[in-house]
């Protein structure tokens, strides 16, 4: 309940003031929290592919080509999302630094 109310709070703020425009501390507090909302989305993405994967493992001992493709697309996908992963927590930590001045 407390992220779908924070959201909602920086969409309110974004649509209806020009706070997030004028007032960088304000942007930075609302970048923070869709970050952190973003990072949160990917974990979950990164778990649900890891959980695929691993359903899929022991099929692909017994020499199923088909399966052993997927499970290499399924590692692409959580490669790059790890990637982005970290672009996104670098983000957030400037943030975090300017947000301590």
């Amino acid at each position: 309940m407390e992220k779908k109310v924070m959201i909602r709070l920086c969409a309110k703020i974004v649509a209806d003031t020009d706070l997030y425009e004028t007032d960088r501390e304000v942007q930075n507090l609302i970048d923070w929290v869709c970050l952190s909302e973003q990072i949160k989305e990917n974990n979950n993405t990164i778990r649900n592919l890891t959980g695929e994967y691993k359903k899929i493992e022991p099929d692909c001992h017994e020499g199923v080509r088909a399966q052993l493709e997927r499970m290499k697309e399924l590692c692409k996908e959580r490669n790059n999302l790890y990637e982005k992963q970290n672009d996104l927590k670098g983000q957030k930590w400037k943030i975090e630094k300017s947000l301590e001045r």
